[in-house]
């Protein structure tokens, strides 16, 4: 039984950590944080006080962490992974990081022996849970097969994408579909209301058409019922679509729309609303538009 470790156990981390733990692989939890640990060593994990030693206990190290400087030093700072590592290791990141960092690391890391997939997720916080998370992989395909049953404990659709990077580059181009979807349906539920239609009729009857998405399946509703919080948080919505217009930027790739909707998340975040879920979006237009969506009564 493959032994598994387990770094960062945040909204995303913990969830996809006990799936591993429930699917029987022994495990091996650190996060800076002790509460997450706590409450899966009671489940039967292990914890360690270091990245480090995470890394000498494990076959597979994963982390999930919030971005590309935390990532590069947990992964090769003092005491990080690179000073656990061993020849075989699989080193796992769920991170959605800049491409370059993935490579970079993938890079120093192969020159300790360890076999390096980036692969980022998507699905949010129920797909973590449930275990269907969508998981992009760059890196080598022999370490793919080899932490596929570990993955499937986490995820439902894993696909290879290419070498080290591809799976963030797959990544960013999620992050420019969900950021489209999100300030689409925040414009849609708007308008119908000022024009004096029920946004949630108009959800009930395009929904299964043309324009059918994940978001209008799983987000109308909540926000209907006044549910604003994450969720995913929108302040890593726009951490997310920085590392998206960086990545543009550097192959020439002009992004007007994302530019725009990297805006919108600028400014929730300038008006204090960076830790409710990227859904909450609409927060802006009613802001602009001095119209707030009503809640069920109102």
């Amino acid at each position: 039984m493959l032994r598994v470790g387990y770094i960062g156990l945040g909204l995303m981390g913990k969830p996809m950590a006990r799936n591993i733990l429930k699917a029987g692989f022994p495990l091996v939890v650190h996060n800076r944080s002790r509460g997450p640990v706590d409450e899966l060593v009671a489940l039967g994990a292990q914890a360690a006080s270091l990245p480090a030693e995470v890394a000498a206990q494990v076959d597979i190290v994963i982390t999930n962490l919030p971005d590309s400087p935390d990532m590069e030093q947990v992964a090769l700072g003092p005491r990080g992974i690179i000073e656990g590592a061993h020849p075989g290791l699989i080193f796992i990141d769920h991170s959605t990081i800049k491409p370059e960092t993935a490579r970079h690391i993938a890079q120093v890391l192969g020159e300790k022996g360890v076999l390096c997939l980036d692969a980022p997720v998507s699905g949010g916080d129920i797909g973590a849970r449930q275990g269907t998370l969508t998981i992009m992989v760059g890196g080598p395909e022999e370490a793919l097969e080899k932490a596929r049953p570990v993955l499937e404990a986490e995820g439902r659709t894993i696909t290879h994408i290419g070498g080290p990077g591809a799976g963030q580059v797959a990544k960013v181009a999620n992050q420019i579909m969900v950021a489209a979807q999100m300030v689409a349906m925040a414009e849609l539920l708007l308008l119908a209301q000022k024009a004096g239609v029920d946004p949630r009729r108009v959800v009930q009857a395009i929904r299964d058409g043309a324009a059918q998405c994940w978001t209008l399946d799983h987000k109308p509703q909540r926000l209907f019922d006044g549910e604003r919080g994450p969720g995913f948080k929108a302040h890593m919505m726009l951490k997310d679509l920085d590392i998206v217009l960086d990545t543009a930027r550097a192959y020439g790739m002009p992004l007007p729309a994302t530019a725009t909707h990297t805006q919108l998340y600028r400014a929730m975040q300038e008006l204090g609303l960076g830790e409710l879920d990227n859904s909450a979006v609409i927060a802006v237009y009613e802001a602009l538009t001095g119209t707030a969506l009503k809640a069920p009564g109102d």
